[in-house]
C-alpha cells in the first residue's frame, strides 16, 4: 500500500498543512510519497524530504506547474495514480480544487474533510456543520480524500526521503491570467497559533483597528465572523467558519461574536477559547473556556494597555 500526498507550497516554501496531511497518511499506514508540482521548487522538495514517515518525494519542476492550476496538477496525478492506493491533500482551496478533478478522472468517490483515520478504508468526517461525525467506509480501489489539517499534528522534520524527478509536463487548456494576493505581516490565518477574531459587534471596519493592535502585541492573526465579512467590515479572506477557514489555534479570542453554528464549526477545535461579549446569552459562551461579559470597546483597549 502506497500513499501519495500532494504538497502545498508557493514554489519557495512548503506550507505547514503538508506535514499535517503526512500525519494522516501515517495513520493509514504504508509507504508515503509526496508530490511537489511547481516551478523552480527545489527548496520545497528539500523541505518535503525531511518530513518524518516520507520515503520518496516526487518533484515535477516545470513552467506548466508554476501556478499550480488544478487542471494541470490533476492530470499529472492521474498519470501516476496507478502506483497509489490513497491520494491525499489538505482541505484547502488548492486541495478542494484539485482532488475532486482527480476523483472524477479516476471514477471514484472523494472523501472530504477527513478528521480521523480508523483503518485503511474507514475514515471520520464532519457533517451538519460539524455538529455530527460520520464514519465512512470507502470500497473504491483508490481512496481520494482531502484532510482537515487542523485535526492532525504536524509530523517532525526528522526524515531523509529519496527525491525523484518527474519528467511529465502535462498541460490542460486552462490559461493562467492573474491573481491578487493579500499581503500581511501577520501570521497566516490557517497556521496561526493565536487568532483574534471580531464579529458584528465590532460595528465597523474602522473598529477592527483595536483588534489589530491586540493581534500585533500577541503575534496573532486577525479573523472575522461571516457577519462581519458580509457587513463589509473586513475582506472575506479573514472569515473563520464553515464557509471560511477551519482553524484550531492554541488560543482563539472571539470579540463581539455571538457564536452562530456556522462560525463555531470553524473554530471550536481551538485549544483555548476566550470570548468577550456583552450579551450573557451569546452561544459563544457555551464553547468558551474563558468568558468575559463586557463591552468590547471597554475590554479590548484595557487589554491592550495591559500587554
Amino acid at each position: 500500500m502506497t500513499i501519495l500526498v500532494l504538497a502545498e507550497h508557493d514554489n519557495a516554501q512548503l506550507k505547514a498543512d503538508t506535514a499535517k496531511v503526512v500525519a494522516a497518511a501515517s495513520a493509514i499506514g504504508g509507504d508515503i510519497h509526496v508530490l511537489v508540482a511547481g516551478s523552480q521548487c527545489n527548496d520545497v522538495a528539500q523541505a518535503a524530504k525531511s518530513l518524518a514517515g516520507v520515503s520518496k518525494v516526487l518533484i515535477a519542476d516545470s513552467a506548466v506547474y508554476a501556478n499550480q492550476l488544478a487542471e494541470n496538477t490533476a492530470k499529472l496525478i492521474l498519470d501516476i495514480a496507478s502506483d497509489y492506493s490513497h491520494i491525499l491533500a489538505a482541505a484547502s482551496s488548492v486541495g478542494k480544487d484539485t482532488l475532486p478533478r482527480v476523483a472524477a478522472l479516476l471514477d471514484v468517490s472523494q472523501l472530504s474533510e477527513v478528521v480521523a483515520v480508523q483503518s485503511e478504508d474507514t475514515f471520520v468526517r464532519p457533517i451538519y456543520a460539524g455538529n455530527a461525525l460520520a464514519t465512512v467506509q470507502s470500497l473504491d480501489d483508490k481512496k481520494v480524500m482531502t484532510v482537515r489539517s487542523s485535526a492532525f499534528d504536524a509530523v517532525a522534520a526528522t526524515g531523509d526521503a529519496e527525491v525523484v524527478a518527474l519528467t511529465q509536463a502535462i498541460s490542460a487548456s486552462t490559461e493562467f491570467v492573474s491573481q491578487t494576493l493579500t499581503v500581511s505581516a501577520r501570521p497566516e490565518l490557517g497556521n496561526a497559533g493565536i487568532i483574534v477574531s471580531g464579529g458584528r459587534g465590532m460595528g465597523s471596519g474602522e473598529n477592527f483597528a483595536i483588534l489589530e493592535q491586540l493581534a500585533d502585541k500577541l503575534g496573532a492573526a486577525v479573523g472575522a465572523s461571516r457577519a462581519a465579512v458580509d457587513a463589509g467590515f473586513v475582506p472575506n479572506d479573514l472569515q473563520v467558519g464553515q464557509t471560511g477557514k477551519i482553524v484550531a489555534p492554541d488560543l482563539y479570542i472571539a470579540v463581539g461574536i455571538s457564536g452562530a453554528i456556522q462560525h463555531l464549526a470553524g473554530m471550536k477545535d481551538s485549544k483555548v477559547i476566550v470570548a468577550i461579549n456583552k450579551d450573557p446569552e451569546a452561544p459563544i459562551f457555551q464553547v468558551a473556556d474563558y468568558g468575559l461579559e463586557a463591552d468590547l470597546f471597554d475590554a479590548v483597549p484595557a487589554l491592550n494597555n495591559l500587554i
